[in-house]
């Protein structure tokens, strides 16, 4: 099934990223089959759970969401759960009490907007809004307390600030990633966040960048996010409102790669300082391409 399209009940934004770079760019640049993302596979059917784990062999998920993103998560399929139990009687389905995490697949669950990138968001709010966003956080209410940040700092930012923020803030986290990536043993991999569209198209134009793919080929995987996720436009605008952002941070800029790019160039001279300087050694570095350029 490696490279092939694959149909998905409850998987959004899936694809395989050497399949999709090669097709633009008309050559064989990338191996099939070992890199791939999506949005968040939580709903995964049956079907799905198949295809990621026997038909398309995932060995290793990467999880990049929050803290409060896993909990959201754990009680929305809990509901379904219970929701399902009703019915039990009535489908021949047995996997409907199935946990969210795939039994069988490794997980690395690396929320890559960690303690330093939120320090560096909490910092810009006012006085007031820290103390609003204190308390909310002190009696549980951590939705509330985000949505003080999402208002006063992610809104300003905007999805291109926040790249670059994110590679100024959580090197840690991307240098966790990059451990994970580095090591052969891995693949193939998954990397999804909750839309699979900014923190995993951020991860994953690194890795392209480190591949040596063209900065438009790069763009053309990250904007088609954008159509990829419409069937659920209007439940991930609910989400998205609940924070205190808008619509633009539904969509897929198409400048986005353009300026993170010119952004690593100017703040750390390429990609390959940019991981260096967060801790990524030479060898994970030709690892990562060794296992995903393919051989001439």
């Amino acid at each position: 099934m490696a490279g092939e399209v694959t149909a998905f009940d409850n998987v959004l934004n899936f694809r395989d990223v050497g399949s999709y770079i090669n097709q633009h760019e008309k050559k064989q640049h990338l191996r099939l089959g070992q890199l791939y993302r999506s949005a968040r596979p939580d709903s995964a059917s049956s079907s799905d759970r198949q295809k990621l784990q026997h038909g398309l062999r995932i060995k290793t998920i990467i999880d990049l969401r929050s803290k409060t993103e896993h909990i959201e998560a754990a009680q929305k399929h809990a509901k379904r759960t219970a929701a399902s139990s009703a019915v039990t009687a009535f489908t021949s389905d047995d996997k409907i009490g199935d946990p969210i995490k795939i039994p069988g697949i490794d997980y690395a669950d690396i929320n890559l907007n960690g303690k330093g990138f939120e320090r560096h968001l909490v910092w810009q709010l006012s006085y007031g809004n820290l103390a609003s966003l204190m308390g909310y956080m002190l009696f549980g209410y951590r939705l509330q307390g985000i949505s003080i940040i999402g208002k006063n700092v992610l809104q300003k930012r905007g999805l291109v600030g926040l790249g670059q923020d994110t590679l100024d803030h959580s090197g840690p986290e991307i240098k966790q990633v990059f451990d994970v990536l580095a090591d052969p043993k891995s693949y193939p991999v998954l990397v999804h966040c909750t839309q699979g569209k900014d923190r995993t198209g951020l991860i994953v134009m690194l890795v392209l960048l480190l591949c040596d793919v063209d900065a438009t080929a790069i763009t053309d995987d990250y904007v088609k996010s954008e159509s990829e996720l419409e069937p659920e436009f209007e439940e991930r605008m609910k989400e998205i409102a609940s924070i205190g952002l808008d619509e633009s941070f539904a969509r897929c800029p198409p400048d986005f790669v353009r300026n993170i790019v010119s952004f690593l160039e100017s703040h750390y001279g390429s990609v390959e300082n940019y991981l260096s300087g967060i801790g990524v050694t030479q060898k994970q570095l030709d690892s990562t391409r060794q296992v995903l350029v393919e051989k001439c």
